[in-house]
């Protein structure tokens, strides 16, 4: 059997580990042979692949990034999209697919798997870790560390100047990074998506860890809003213009410096929280999630996606993992609150 892989939406740690776990499972056990369909859903859309073979994903465990490439092609877009796919697949005899992706990518795989008979088996990943059916998606935990290593730092020069620091992270519909990292770090505000938030309150915390001698440190994620207003765009210049999520920290710390009267300023984290090396889990997670979506491709298992229940890896439906985001559940966000101000 001749098997197609592909990584789509951004690029998160951990996507090589996936990538060779497949090939070496299905190679080895399975005697499949794989191709590797370059920057996402183009590759397919396209017919453009690479050779994927053990010496091809040799080394790759803790490289970041993705070897395949990645892009934000949505092949449903195109009129003739599904068509091309199939037109492709089949002269290239490729007779599955396994596709790693976030809500978009898997979202494109649930609609070829159940409508048009595709053969897709799906892998979780995103740094956001909003995707339904799954505990952790791949990638999550190494943002989350790198975000907690940050605030850490951040903790010692707040102190140092006694000023408050805005610590802006990845999360445009869900708070996953924020509370987490958040905690971890000692935050003594945590502001996310799923929760607008009051300003005022927001300074009143200030003012209390002040008057306690500390420094505050402020997580937002970029998709948070005040009660009374709506996310912060910042304009984007160039080929992809238009306006994007971030802003909001910078924001805030003006807002916080206004109307507290104490210095703050804004470290926004921004896409170091994708790159470098995953963390062990993410290494751990990715390899176990390669394994037994190749199990899947074997048992014929289409249409499913793999996923992690407490120390299990599942099989759930692509449809599940798509149907809209995984927000932070009010109760764990009330668990936390307890360290704010």
């Amino acid at each position: 059997m001749r098997v197609g892989v592909l990584t789509g939406g951004r690029d998160c740690p951990g996507l090589n580990a996936v990538v060779r776990a497949v090939v070496r499972k299905g190679v080895q056990e399975y005697g499949y042979d794989f191709v590797g369909f370059v920057d996402g859903w183009r590759g397919p859309l396209e017919g453009d692949t690479v050779a994927l073979d053990i010496p091809a994903v040799r080394g790759t465990l803790p490289r970041g990034g993705t070897l395949l490439g990645t892009s934000r092609t949505h092949p449903l877009e195109h009129p003739d999209g599904v068509r091309r796919i199939r037109d492709n697949l089949a002269k290239l005899e490729v007779e599955a697919l396994i596709t790693i992706g976030g809500r978009d990518t898997l979202g494109t795989a649930a609609v070829l798997a159940q409508d048009h008979g595709l053969p897709c088996v799906a892998v979780p990943k995103t740094i956001d870790n909003d995707l339904h059916g799954t505990d952790r998606t791949v990638g999550f935990d190494t943002a989350v560390g790198v975000a907690t290593a940050a605030i850490d730092r951040l903790h010692t020069t707040a102190e140092s100047h006694k000023r408050v620091l805005v610590v802006e992270v990845m999360g445009g519909e869900t708070g996953w990074i924020a509370v987490h990292s958040g905690l971890a770090g000692g935050a003594n505000a945590i502001l996310i998506p799923e929760r607008p938030f009051d300003v005022d309150q927001v300074c009143a915390w200030v003012t209390s860890r002040f008057r306690a001698s500390y420094a505050p440190i402020v997580v937002v994620a970029d998709g948070a809003a005040p009660r009374d207003g709506k996310p912060v765009l910042t304009p984007v210049a160039g080929p992809a213009s238009g306006v994007r999520l971030s802003g909001v920290g910078e924001w805030l710390a003006r807002e916080i410096e206004h109307r507290t009267g104490k210095e703050a300023r804004t470290t926004v984290l921004g896409h170091v929280q994708r790159g470098g090396s995953p963390s062990p889990f993410d290494r751990w997670l990715a390899t176990r999630f390669g394994l037994h979506a190749v199990d899947a491709v074997h048992d014929g298992a289409f249409g499913t996606m793999v996923a992690l229940r407490g120390t299990d890896i599942v099989r759930v439906p692509i449809t599940e993992a798509a149907a809209g985001p995984k927000t932070v559940d009010p109760a764990l966000y009330d668990e936390v609150s307890v360290f704010f101000g």
